[in-house]
């Protein structure tokens, strides 16, 4: 059987306290733990005063991000930096020590050139031995020899050769700069700084210094500055007139008037006022100062941590500043980056273009299929014209046989008035006293009956002209009475009663006059034609024209035996015909010829017997 084991009295008595150790220890580890790091960020002139600012914030933020212990941040300000009196120094290094005597800081950063310059002075009376980290500093302010074990610097190299060479390679043009500087002991130090080290491009622009202007005198300069100028910012943080310049609010109020371009050297003035080019990265130079930090708050000694200045990154433009100054993309340095660029129209509204793009090429399509179509619908109807006109043609000669002896009857009768009045005159002349007024009035009869003979001729000769369709205004009257007067001869040749009734009212339309003609002469001939069978006495063809509103209409009814209802709406198709030897034509190019006239046509049965056909055309008006 298995035995179980034991453990040993003083096994247990060694677990027990070794627990009670770990116990005891736990809120000691939790305190330590929970201990903050302090950290004293001192500003050069004041919490709102640019480059500064932006470099204390965006430190705190690192200092956060990169810190693996909390951190009890205080910020100070370096308000005597504003001046060259020292006299309150001493005061505020008082001020210093007594606030931190009885908590102690584990690190002070002191931020900008002026705050560098005050803690190596007062280092020994300040704190001897707290770490200390020199940021956003140039490095000609950083006095190297006065550093201890305990201070390390991130510093910064300012190439302002470098930035008017890149305001140069912008605007080539350009004469004059006008450098922005105030007159604080710093203002002071970088004018004459950057006159030193510009020095080689004065055989080439002119150099304008603002320093001894009050800030008002410089926005009237800024505001006239001759052509093919621009201006450098340096700083202004105290004016000639001893004005104290916070924020970003001088800065604006230059960029408002200025007539010319603004350029600087720190990132922390990008963003709305300047052009922009290589400028110092405040976010590196943070990061890189927050990674220090940590290190000297992690154990490392301050004095040990070697950091190469930080110069200018990669140059950055103001896409706004660009447009406004009329500066080329084709001119920016290599690997340049362009900021606040307004998105073109394809980039704002890329699918909606493409969509509308396809959307216009479909209608495009469609519409240009549609083009063609109607150019071929257009084609095929001026083709149906010019055949329906050449059926009309057709159709009229077909119908001159039938008119021929009607033509023959009406040309023998004036023709014979013309031969009988000739020997009448024959015989008047030859007369041993001829009666001259009688011989005038022989004339005149020849004249006129020459004229009635001339006119029969006309009308057949218009009826068989094969001319194309003309529309002109017209009176429908007209046509109606000139229609049954060249019909009277056939009438009296068919033994047919031919009766006109005319409206009173002038019927104005819109047409080609023979057209329309031929196609009462169809409907008169085929009424004939239906009542071959019938006696003299029952033939009778009545024709009336009417005002019905908007139209005018003209009627041919006839006393025939009418048409079969199955076949009202079929006498109209090509080829239809009631006549043993009719083609089907006639009505089928009646119905065309109206139609081509926006009107209509259609017939019907008469109570008392026959058949009436019906023509309605829009009516118009006629000219004076």
């Amino acid at each position: 059987m298995a035995r179980t084991p034991r453990f040993s009295l003083a096994v247990v008595r060694a677990v027990c306290t070794c627990l009670g150790a770990v116990i005891f220890l736990l809120p000691t580890i939790g305190v330590a733990t929970a201990e903050s790091k302090r950290i004293l960020l001192l500003y050069s002139f004041g919490r709102e005063f640019k480059p500064w600012s932006e470099y204390a914030e965006t430190i705190r933020s690192e200092l956060n991000s990169q810190s693996p212990w909390p951190l009890d941040i205080t910020e100070q300000s370096l308000i005597t930096a504003r001046s060259s009196d020292e006299n309150p120094e001493t005061a505020f290094v008082d001020y210093l020590r007594a606030l931190f005597a009885k908590h102690p800081l584990d690190l002070i950063v002191s931020i900008g050139a002026p705050a560098a310059g005050f803690i190596q002075r007062h280092r020994p009376q300040l704190f001897a031995t707290t770490p200390m980290v020199f940021t956003a500093v140039d490095q000609r302010r950083v006095q190297y020899s006065d550093l201890t074990a305990n201070d390390a610097v991130v510093a910064v190299r300012i190439d302002y050769l470098g930035a008017i060479k890149n305001i140069l390679q912008l605007l080539p043009d350009t004469k004059n700069v006008a450098v922005v500087v105030g007159t604080s002991p710093i203002e002071q130090f970088w004018r004459e700084e950057i006159a030193r080290e510009v020095k080689p491009l004065e055989n080439r622009i002119a150099f304008t210094w603002y320093n001894a202007l009050s800030f008002e005198d410089i926005l009237k300069h800024a505001a006239a500055l001759p052509p093919h100028s621009a201006i450098f910012w340096e700083l202004m943080s105290v004016d000639a007139a001893g004005v104290v310049h916070e924020g970003n609010t001088a800065l604006a109020r230059l960029h408002a008037v200025a007539n010319a371009p603004i350029f600087s050297y720190d990132e922390s003035f990008f963003g709305n006022e300047i052009v922009g080019g290589p400028l110092v990265s405040v976010l590196e130079v943070s990061r890189q100062t927050a990674a220090v930090a940590v290190r000297i708050l992690g154990g490392e000694k301050a004095g040990d941590i070697e950091v190469s200045p930080v110069g200018f990154a990669s140059p950055k433009f103001d896409w706004r500043e660009m447009q406004r100054w009329g500066i080329s993309e084709s001119l920016l340095p290599a690997k340049s980056e362009i900021r606040f660029r307004e998105p073109t129209v394809w980039e704002q509204y890329r699918w909606q273009i493409a969509l509308m793009s396809a959307i216009v090429l479909v209608q495009g399509s469609l519409i240009s299929t549609l083009l063609i179509e109607r150019r071929r619908r257009r084609f095929a109807e001026v083709q149906s014209r010019q055949r329906m006109a050449e059926l009309a043609h057709t159709n009229r000669y077909s119908m001159a046989g039938e008119l021929t002896a009607s033509i023959a009857h009406e040309l023998n009768q004036p023709l014979g008035a013309i031969l009988a009045n000739a020997e009448t005159a024959e015989l008047i002349v030859k007369s041993p006293a001829p009666d001259l007024e009688e011989i005038s009035e022989i004339l005149a009869d020849i004249r006129r009956d020459d004229q009635r003979a001339s006119d029969v001729i006309l009308r057949l000769r218009n009826l068989l002209k094969k001319t194309p369709f003309e529309p002109k205004n017209i009176d429908l009257n007209e046509i109606v009475d000139e229609t049954i007067k060249f019909l009277s001869g056939l009438s009296i040749a068919r033994e047919t009663e031919l009766v006109g009734v005319i409206s009173p009212l002038v019927l104005p339309i819109r047409g080609d006059r023979i057209q329309l003609q031929q196609v009462i002469l169809n409907l008169v001939v085929n009424a004939m034609d239906a009542m071959s069978n019938m006696t003299r006495t029952q033939r009778r063809i009545v024709i009336k024209t009417a005002r019905n509103g908007d139209s005018a209409e003209v009627s041919v009814g006839d006393t025939g035996p009418g048409v079969l209802l199955n076949k009202l709406k079929d006498m109209f198709e090509p080829f239809f015909s009631t006549k043993p030897n009719g083609m089907g034509m006639g009505l089928s190019i009646a119905r065309t010829i109206l139609e081509a006239h926006n009107g209509q046509i259609w017939a019907e049965n008469q109570a008392l017997g026959g058949a009436v056909f019906h023509i309605r055309l829009p009516l118009t008006t006629l000219p004076n």
